[in-house]
């Protein structure tokens, strides 16, 4: 399964943006814009999409593509 464009699609679709906008190290608060209600948004979205539930500790790594990808890289592998 390929991670990181369905995390891609997800943010896309939510800021809607362009794909290509969204780089992996970009910081989610302060590079793309995100806030706390797209914050909540996007972690529920996500759970959906990759079956997985989130703790609050996992949704505070959440700063870039990359440490979303390697959160739920870990719950999928779990």
């Amino acid at each position: 399964m390929d991670i990181k464009p369905r995390i891609i699609e997800v943010i896309s679709n939510l800021l809607k943006v362009k794909p290509q906008e969204i780089q992996d190290n970009v910081r989610l608060c302060d590079g793309l814009g995100v806030d706390s209600t797209e914050m909540v948004e996007m972690v529920i979205t996500l759970e959906k999409a990759f079956g997985v539930k989130l703790s609050a500790k996992d949704i505070t790594k959440f700063s870039t593509v990359n440490e979303i990808e390697k959160v739920i890289q870990s719950k999928i592998s779990q």
